[in-house]
Formats: structure tokens, sequence, C-alpha cells
């Protein structure tokens, strides 16, 4: 099955001003905008810092060469790197990737529904900070990522955090906005709480194996429906 992300989507990411100076500068603001004139803040600085409470509890779960999808900044894929394992991150936004290579990290500019190396080899996938979100259509994000990975591989993801619903099945046309003023073109983006996770894992053939929730931050680990066991690191 082919899955393409949708242009705008990478476009908007990579050519967005607001989104890069946040990158450089290490803070906001910065919101996803609906036409509504309804705000998602997006959290530059927990990104931009060392790994918190919540995040080393993904890391704990990392096994093998890993893949961060939409690295952002880099925190986490440094941090995989620096427990030895392998670890790659991918990002559309080419300030993303110079930061994550700044901070000694490996990163390449690319898009998860593009060509990636190491293409059903990954043990372990990211999609960390709303990443479930990227391109607007989890059902597809998600087959594509178990193309990704290796057929004994885990995908570790972060629905929504707490005091959202748990249903809540939400997709959106949305732009960047620093505070001031919505910038760039809209862009497809999704929102979902675990349960609407778990549904759309199920019809892409995952098996939820875990979840977990730290600092109001919930995660939920899967795997293929046709594996069980712990896989063997490499």
């Amino acid at each position: 099955m082919s899955v393409r992300v949708k242009v705008p989507t990478a476009r908007a990411w990579s050519t967005a001003d607001p989104y890069a100076t946040a990158l450089r500068t290490g803070r906001g603001p910065l919101f996803l905008h609906r036409s509504d004139g309804w705000l998602l803040p997006l959290d530059i600085e927990r990104w931009c810092a060392e790994p918190d409470a919540a995040d080393r509890s993904v890391l704990h779960a990392c096994h093998g060469p890993t893949l961060d999808i939409g690295c952002g900044p880099g925190r986490l894929v440094t941090a995989v790197a620096a427990r030895g394992l392998p670890a790659l991150g991918i990002d559309v936004s080419p300030e993303a990737v110079h930061r994550t290579r700044a901070t000694g990290g490996t990163a390449l500019l690319r898009s998860v529904f593009d060509p990636l190396p190491r293409e059903g080899r990954w043990r372990t996938a990211l999609l960390i900070d709303g990443n479930i979100g990227i391109g607007g259509d989890p059902a597809a994000l998600l087959t594509r990522v178990r193309g990704v990975l290796h057929p004994h591989g885990r995908l570790i993801t972060e629905a929504a955090p707490c005091g959202i619903p748990d249903d809540l099945d939400e997709r959106s046309e949305v732009r960047l906005h620093d505070g001031i003023g919505a910038h760039g073109i809209t862009f497809p983006w999704a929102r979902v709480g675990p349960a609407a996770l778990h549904r759309y894992a199920a019809a892409a053939g995952w098996v939820r194996e875990s979840a977990w929730t730290v600092e109001g931050r919930r995660f939920v680990q899967l795997r293929g429906c046709h594996f069980s066991g712990r896989p063997a690191d490499s």
C-alpha cells in the first residue's frame, strides 16, 4: 500500500519562519491556529530542553536502532544515541535538522512518507510531542510506520494529554501563529486521545502492548499484531 503525505504539510513546516525562529531561540510563543481562532500551544521550551521525566520513560522503552519521526530540535534522538543505540531523527524543518546535528544527534531533512534509510529494519519508532498528527491522517501515518519498522519492531506514540477526552478524534486545517498573527500556508493536522489512537492502531495492524502516563502526558507502545515477545536488540 502506497501512502503519501499531503504536500502542504511538509512545505508549511519547512518554510515556517516563526517555527525556525522559535527553534533558534529555544522559546515561543508558538501555536497551531485554526480558522475559527482556536490556538494549540506548541511547547517549544520543553522541546529545546533536556529530556524530562516523561521523556525518560520513552527513552527507557527504546530498544535497538531507533527512528525519531518529526524529531524537532533533537532532544530525544540525541539522548537515544547517548545510550549507545543507533538513532536517526527525521524532520521537514531545516532548522530542526540543523539544531539536532548541532547537539550531537543525527538527522535527515525528510518526511516520514519519503523513502528512508534502513526501511524495514528499525526496531523502535517514536511519534512524540503530538506527531501522531502529522499529515492529518493517523490511519495513513500508522500504516506507513508499520512499513518502516522491522516486523519485530515497536512504535511508541503520544496521545493527547490528560484532561483531553480519551475519544478525541480531531482533524483540522491549521497555520502557525506566533502570538501576533498567523503565518504561512494551511496544512492538515490531527489530535487523538488514547481510545481513538487504539482504534486507528488496530485498523492499521497494531496491538497495544503497554500504556503509561507521566506528568500528564500519555504514551502508548504498539507492536505489529503478527508478533509477540521482546524484540532482540541490534
